[in-house]
């Protein structure tokens, strides 16, 4: 299990959503800004060679995503927030769906 905190206090919009996510976890240049492509990079997470994330764990470990702050998040930006939560869990089913283990976690560290 590997944990990267993201800084969620960073994120206001969109732009800053993707900067935020291509920064810590290292997405190539050509990463979309989207959550499909955010999907896509999150998916392969266990696979270094695919080259779309500097922040990897070996195959069958989990890639923890640690957010703190996550209600002070979700009120300031709801659609990131939510975003965040359904795109993680597509990331898991995409991968259940082909015979993979889940890849992502997320923990929400704080109190409302």
């Amino acid at each position: 299990m590997r944990t990267v905190t993201i800084p969620v206090e960073k994120i206001v919009d969109w732009p800053s959503f993707h900067d935020t996510f291509q920064r810590e976890l290292g997405f190539p240049n050509f990463y979309g800004r989207n959550m499909n492509a955010w999907i896509d990079c999150m998916t392969s997470a266990d696979a270094p060679s695919d080259g779309l994330s500097t922040v990897t764990v070996e195959p069958g470990e989990i890639l923890v995503l640690r957010i703190d702050q996550p209600f002070e998040f979700r009120h300031r930006c709801p659609e990131q927030y939510d975003a965040l939560i359904e795109c993680t869990a597509a990331v898991n089913v995409r991968r259940v769906e082909v015979g993979e283990s889940p890849v992502l976690d997320l923990l929400l560290v704080g109190r409302s």
